[in-house]
């Protein structure tokens, strides 16, 4: 028999160790209710969570159990997912801005026996305690336990004072969930995926191997801890040793510049909504110092041309695009420009960083017909993706739909994309949002990309609208910058000479704000309701 290496099982808690050990004074800064910072270090944080782990015992809630979060970026909630992953219990993180009935519906699936909240949901835990009797304890990350209704409420400091966890973090099976995390129920209830052990980890390393991280960086998780594990700042930051800044409940654009000025962040993550008011701030705000910050990370919805090259261009920031799903644990792809593009012209590179971007090491990609049959990967032929690999869901906790999305070792994702022969995934649209008219797909991401790029423009989306001709038709909503005007003439001559004509929407509606979902996409189930029968008279 040929020499074999330890088979040793993929833990978190050896990343977790090893930081601790090496990095014990690298900061984690964290913004309280009041707006003060509160600061400690990776030491001090290990003391702290192994308490955590000591009063988790004296609940009696072991390893294989899940305890619920409703909370933000903050240090105590980074020490509720170490606490967890260390020792074989599921950290179920919670979507606070999902409605109350799916938030309820969310924690009785999860059997979450212990509810961390934040001190300004207790208003809201209060209303959902009567109808979760399996909840049996709820801890106060802030706020005064004697003065809620919430039955054997809790201080977190309170719950912590005693001691802790001692010794050695146990040997785990790399298999089991450290996890749960939760669509956000666009269609139906939403669907709850389980982070292994072993997911997560290698996750973390590939993440680190294509989008490098250290120990001298500084990480500013702007995309909640709520929404698929932080898109997996908290574990990468930690494995990497780098000093963390967590925001809290502020992430308006001038609490975020204040602490990358403050703290001298240097890579942070978030959805383009964010990145765009941190955007409009700057340029009204000039002299604000954003001079440490290198690269932004931003995904969960396309990431506007015009904006990549903003902070390319005007301050010397690189944005990242990336792409996943809950359901890929979380991230699937990175635009990082190969080699031999870096002395490209700026919109020939720009064609590259607007994609959703190449896959990172360890998953496989393919983009299927509506038959299943796979297509070329030539940049012109679009399908449905399908990905593959170590990190992706292969079924859902607990729930039939898993047949429909799981298939033959494939997720299917509900993406429409096309891939370049360089191997960069180009997502047309969801599956549900492309617009077809008269038997022709016309994209509402490429509109929207385009329309954000009109310099009196903040925001815009398309959306396809019943047309009694053409079957759809696209309408955009725009909301111009503040003190601009601009009619839809206007618009339609910025769109034309960039796509076809019968590309061009039917009406431009200037709106005051988009609605968006509790993840910051834009919600395009309301706008087809709002603007249902828009064009029936067309």
């Amino acid at each position: 028999m040929p020499p074999h290496m330890m088979d040793f099982p993929l833990l978190l808690s050896t990343l977790y160790e090893r930081a601790v050990r090496y990095y014990p004074d690298r900061e984690i800064v964290s913004v309280n209710p009041d707006g003060s910072l509160h600061r400690t270090d990776y030491g001090e944080t290990d003391g702290r969570i192994r308490r955590l782990v000591g009063a988790l015992d004296r609940l009696g809630i072991g390893a294989g159990e899940a305890v619920g979060t409703l909370a933000w970026n903050t240090h105590r909630h980074h020490e509720i997912y170490w606490a967890t992953a260390n020792t074989g219990r599921i950290c179920h993180t919670v979507n606070l801005r999902l409605a109350a009935d799916q938030i309820r519906y969310i924690i009785d699936h999860g059997q979450n026996r212990a509810m961390f909240i934040s001190g300004d949901l207790i208003g809201l835990a209060e209303e959902l305690a009567p109808h979760l009797p399996g909840v049996e304890h709820w801890i106060l990350l802030e706020g005064d336990p004697d003065r809620t209704s919430l039955p054997g409420a809790v201080g977190y400091e309170d719950l912590i004072a005693d001691t802790g966890f001692p010794g050695a973090w146990p040997i785990l099976d790399e298999r089991s969930p450290h996890m749960y995390c939760y669509t956000s129920g666009t269609t139906g209830n939403p669907k709850g995926v389980a982070y292994t052990q072993r997911s997560t980890y290698l996750h973390a390393l590939s993440w680190m191997s294509f989008l490098p991280v250290s120990a001298h960086d500084n990480l500013m998780p702007v995309v909640p801890m709520f929404h698929a594990a932080g898109w997996g700042n908290p574990f990468m930051s930690v494995t990497a040793g780098s000093k963390i800044t967590y925001p809290g409940h502020d992430l308006s654009a001038p609490g975020l510049v204040n602490l990358i000025e403050s703290e001298r962040v240097t890579f942070s993550a978030g959805v383009p909504t964010v990145w765009l008011a941190v955007q409009h701030y700057l340029e009204a705000h000039p002299a604000r110092d954003t001079s440490s910050l290198k690269t932004l990370m931003c995904g969960g919805s396309a990431v506007p041309r015009a904006m990549i090259d903003w902070y390319q261009r005007d301050r010397g920031i690189n944005v990242v695009q990336g792409w996943g799903m809950t359901e890929t644990n979380p991230v699937c792809t990175f635009a990082i420009l190969k080699p031999e593009m870096e002395g490209w012209d700026r919109g020939r590179r720009l064609d590259f960083m607007e994609t959703a971007g190449l896959l990172i090491p360890g998953l496989r990609a393919k983009i299927v017909d509506d038959e299943g049959q796979e297509l070329p990967q030539d940049g012109e032929a679009f399908g449905e993706l399908l990905v593959q690999g170590p990190w992706v869901a292969a079924e859902y906790i607990r729930d039939s739909r898993s047949r429909e999305t799981m298939v033959d070792g494939w997720l299917r994702t509900g993406d429409v994309c096309k891939i370049t022969p360089e191997g960069y995934i180009r997502i047309t649209d969801r599956a549900k949002d492309v617009i077809k008219s008269g038997g022709e797909w016309i994209s509402s991401i490429d509109l929207e990309n385009m329309l954000m790029a009109h310099p009196k423009i903040a925001e815009a989306a398309v959306i396809g609208v019943h047309h009694p001709r053409w079957q759809e038709r696209p309408v955009a909503l725009v909301v111009p910058h503040s003190g601009q005007e601009v009619g839809g003439e206007d618009l339609a001559d910025h769109l034309r000479g960039q796509v076809a004509d019968w590309w061009l929407p039917d009406a431009y509606e200037v709106v005051s704000e988009i609605p968006k979902t509790s993840t910051g996409k834009f919600d395009k189930k309301v706008m087809r309701a709002q603007y249902e029968g828009h064009l029936d008279t067309a």
